[in-house]
């Protein structure tokens, strides 16, 4: 549980640097345009902190890292976040700087985004295998128990 709480730490911090580098980097070029680096601080955030935050209550709940593919997902879904959000970044700052952006951008930030993808997917069947397909039956209230008006 610790590690899941780290992360989303991490995230957190990273997401407010990239707020900072963002309103810097924008206000040292007198930028003023659309930039991919303007969403990268609330993906940090949403995809990144807010996530492990919710995966932390879910390991609390269910026990997912008993699970042999948590880790698949942990580190596939980490994977494609650091990848899409370097992406992000460096179009970004290309796009503030005044280069234009290429394919290759575009197509690593695809394959982060498939990773991304598959690490959702790889959640889902480790919650699915987590919880019980039928709930457990109820016991009969016992007499004592019951109230009467």
């Amino acid at each position: 549980m610790r590690k899941i709480l780290n992360v989303a730490h991490v995230y957190m911090i990273l997401g407010v640097v990239s707020g900072l580098y963002y309103r810097e980097i924008t206000k040292l070029t007198g930028f003023t345009g659309d930039t991919q680096l303007g969403v990268v601080h609330t993906h940090l955030l949403a995809l990144g902190m807010l996530f492990f935050l919710l995966v932390l209550v879910l390991e609390k709940l269910f026990a997912l890292t008993s699970s042999r593919l948590f880790g698949w997902f942990f580190w596939i879904y980490n994977a494609g976040l650091a990848v899409t959000v370097a992406m992000m970044t460096l179009h970004g700052t290309l796009t503030v700087l005044g280069h234009a952006g290429n394919e290759a951008i575009a197509g690593v930030a695809g394959l982060g985004h498939i990773l991304l993808t598959v690490g959702l997917v790889l959640l889902f069947v480790t919650l699915g295998k987590r919880i019980p397909a039928k709930p457990a039956p109820t016991q009969p209230a016992d007499a004592a128990q019951t109230s009467t008006l």
